[in-house]
């Protein structure tokens, strides 16, 4: 019994002293090969925002025609690159013609009510045929029949400088009948009303002509197309887009800034984008826009930002997802060490520095920090040795003797 008694006794002390020697040998009293330890190296360091949002072209039109009809023509497929004041589809327009037709016809009903009201009672008086104003109302009426051929024609310029003569000879036959005995200016205004009847009908038909086709607004390319030759646009049809155009050159990232972060970000920053479905290729761009109103989302407030593309890539598509990478400030060939060899306290940083086997404890000043090594200012020399701390051993930020 007192044999096994020493026997237990015996392992136990084995077990004691076993323990003892391997925590001296695994805590060492600062032995080099028991210390993780890293170099003091020089390289550059970035504090940064991270945005994550998508692509977005700026330049899209949802086009469609502005009056009803059938459609004539579709001059676009889908995928085509179109350029600005290029024509993409139109309707039948003969109706809009016969609109111009009508303030033709204004015209002639006032030039013959005018002749009609004013000639015979010059010729009762004065004997003669009144030469002066005839020639101005024949002269205007020929020039209302150039006018009209050249609406017909499509040829809106001439038949506006046509119009502008007409109304012009209109006053010279009005001067001309108040020179003579028998004044009837109110015969002559109502046919300078006529003319600002017709004038007012041939702007609508202009504008109605213009509405019966989609020019494309901007160089782009067609995305998509929903009307087909001999369609009919109805009223309820005018507010469906007929065809879709996205900008071919423009492209941005759209994005929401964190609030915590809003306040670091500003107008021309530099920006690295990262793009899901293009992982080797980083582009850059600058940050365009952010939003003075805040957007609330499950309690969190964010800041929309639009960031412009320098650098455009190929394969670029409206909505793919991005990361953007906002450059609030650099440093370029610095001292770094990582922030695991960081203790102390934020007022009074220290790293243990290793030297000859011994640890040497050593205050320093730290600079700019991207949450994974921090700029050294002073208190370190590049190919220094510094003790990397265990998680266990952080405390406020910093990792603690």
């Amino acid at each position: 019994m007192k044999k096994r008694r020493t026997i237990i006794i015996t392992i136990t002390c084995v077990v004691v002293i076993g323990i003892v020697l391997g925590i001296v040998f695994t805590r060492g009293g600062g032995s080099e090969d028991t210390l993780s330890t890293v170099e003091v190296t020089r390289g550059d360091i970035v504090r940064s925002v991270i945005v994550d949002g998508n692509l977005e072209v700026p330049n899209k039109a949802y086009l469609s025609f502005g009056v009803i009809g059938i459609v004539e023509e579709v001059l676009v497929e889908e995928g085509n690159n179109v350029t600005k004041g290029q024509v993409l589809a139109r309707l039948d327009a003969r109706s809009l013609e016969f609109s111009a037709e009508i303030a033709q016809a204004q015209y002639e009903t006032a030039q013959i009510n005018l002749m009609k009201t004013i000639y015979p009672h010059y010729t009762k008086i004065s004997g003669t045929d009144m030469p002066g104003v005839w020639l101005a109302l024949e002269e205007a009426q020929d020039n209302l029949k150039q006018a009209q051929e050249l609406l017909n024609e499509g040829n809106t310029e001439e038949v506006q400088i046509l119009l502008d003569l007409i109304k012009g000879n209109l006053s010279k036959a009005e001067e001309k009948s108040l020179a003579s005995p028998w004044q009837l200016p109110w015969e002559v205004k109502l046919l300078e009303l006529q003319v600002d009847i017709a004038r007012a009908n041939l702007d609508a038909a202009k504008l109605n002509l213009e509405k019966a086709v989609i020019v494309a607004p901007f160089n782009g390319v067609v995305s998509d197309i929903t009307i087909t030759e001999g369609d009919e646009i109805s009223t309820a049809a005018l507010a469906t887009p007929a065809i879709s155009l996205a900008g071919a050159s423009e492209i941005e990232m759209r994005g929401f800034i964190d609030e915590l972060d809003i306040s670091m970000v500003e107008l021309n920053q530099e920006v690295n984008i990262l793009l899901d479905a293009l992982p080797d290729k980083e582009i850059k761009g600058r940050v365009a826009f952010i939003s003075p109103i805040g957007t609330a989302l499950i309690g969190v407030v964010s800041y929309e930002g639009r960031i412009t593309l320098e650098s455009p890539a190929e394969g670029l598509r409206d909505g793919m997802s991005a990361t953007a990478e906002i450059i609030i400030e650099r440093r370029d060939d610095v001292l770094l060490i990582p922030n695991r060899a960081i203790g102390g306290s934020l007022a009074n940083p220290k790293v243990s520095v290793l030297i000859d086997g011994r640890v040497e404890e050593r205050e320093i000043t730290l600079g700019l920090s991207d949450g994974i090594s921090t700029e050294v200012l002073s208190g370190l020399e590049e190919g220094e040795e510094v003790v990397l701390f265990t998680s266990g051993e952080r405390q406020d930020g910093f990792f603690m003797r």
